[in-house]
């Protein structure tokens, strides 16, 4: 199963004089995972589009931070 947010551990050095963060995330975008773009996709009308910023309902990415539960980041 692929998700839109992967996650990754930057390297912590025993130097550092903040805390560290020992785990970082990253949304991917939907295009990523779709190999070409089918015909017929379903659209927004072109006042949403400016909004969501595409046009394809397929390719739209609402992200929102790890950290905003219920929205749609990291699971809990």
């Amino acid at each position: 199963m692929s998700t839109h947010f992967k996650t990754y551990h930057p390297y912590v050095s025993p130097f550092d004089p903040c805390p560290p963060i020992l785990e970082k995330a990253y949304s991917t975008p939907p295009n990523l995972y779709m190999g070409f773009q089918p015909p017929n996709l379903p659209q927004f009308s072109p006042i949403e589009a400016l909004k969501a910023g595409t046009l394809w309902k397929a390719f739209y990415d609402p992200w929102y931070g790890p950290l905003e539960p219920g929205k749609g980041g990291l699971p809990q």
